[in-house]
């Protein structure tokens, strides 16, 4: 296998498709997204009146939940049928379509807005570049959504240092839009804080969520987690009760 998890086909794919057999964990655990950088997202078009928005790659509806506090028709589009079950019993109300950002059922220019929380990463931009494009109306707006946990927190950058693993990225993947696709000339970034009250347990089941721990093997996922708990328990910040895991939420946006 190859040592370098980055570049190791086998091991992005892997880690791609890991989530839909802990979907159930994914929608329990993982944090949702912030207010503030859905509004900003969506500020191109806001002006519209009534939006339709896809959430594509929508998980179990993390970010699914926060876009229908804002605008009535969502969307979302989803690869992993056990994950888009999660969406769907969370919120029955919402067409929810299995599909792509590679190939996305939906009709030449119908949708006002596409959003992707924590999946753009994942993408054959190539090809999923031109499709959200062509989804798109003239005018609307394409935003991806990432959440990093705020390693600039002493505590919060020893987490990362214990819980990395031998399929660990060394460097995240691109979290951010092409700048020379076709459609969209012009790339804006802002960063949001954001945070997710957590238990030493609970901080550990997040973790658990993880792509690259959910493709271990049982025996190093068992001895991450134990490190993981280990670490958490021991330090002042997170031994003891409920504490705030910071986040900070960067949001790209181009409008098409």
């Amino acid at each position: 296998m190859n040592s370098f998890p980055d570049t190791d086909p086998e091991i992005v794919a892997r880690r791609a498709a890991s989530f839909g057999g802990e979907a159930a964990a994914y929608a329990q655990e993982r944090p949702d997204y912030p207010d503030a950088a859905v509004r900003w997202a969506l500020e191109p078009v806001a002006h519209n009146g009534a939006l339709r928005v896809l959430d594509l790659a929508a998980g179990t509806g993390k970010l699914t939940g926060v876009l229908l506090r804002h605008v009535r028709d969502v969307v979302a589009v989803e690869p992993d049928p056990a994950m888009l079950a999660e969406l769907q019993a969370r919120f029955p109300d919402v067409e929810a379509l299995q599909g792509t950002a590679e190939d996305i059922p939906l009709e030449d220019g119908s949708v006002d807005a596409i959003l992707v929380g924590q999946a753009m990463h994942w993408f054959d931009l190539d090809r999923a570049m031109p499709e959200m494009a062509r989804v798109l109306k003239s005018g609307g707006v394409l935003a991806g959504l990432w959440n990093l946990d705020d390693d600039h927190v002493p505590w919060v950058e020893g987490l990362k240092r214990v819980s990395g693993s031998s399929v660990s990225f060394s460097h995240w993947r691109p979290i951010t839009l092409p700048t020379s696709a076709e459609h969209f000339p012009a790339v804006e970034r802002f960063e949001f804080p954001h945070a997710q009250r957590r238990t030493a347990e609970s901080l550990a089941a997040t973790i658990g969520t993880h792509s690259h721990v959910l493709i271990l093997d049982g025996a190093e996922r068992e001895d991450l987690m134990a490190r993981i708990l280990a670490y958490l328990h021991t330090t002042p910040d997170t031994a003891d009760g409920e504490f705030d895991l910071p986040i900070i939420t960067v949001t790209v946006r181009a409008v098409r």
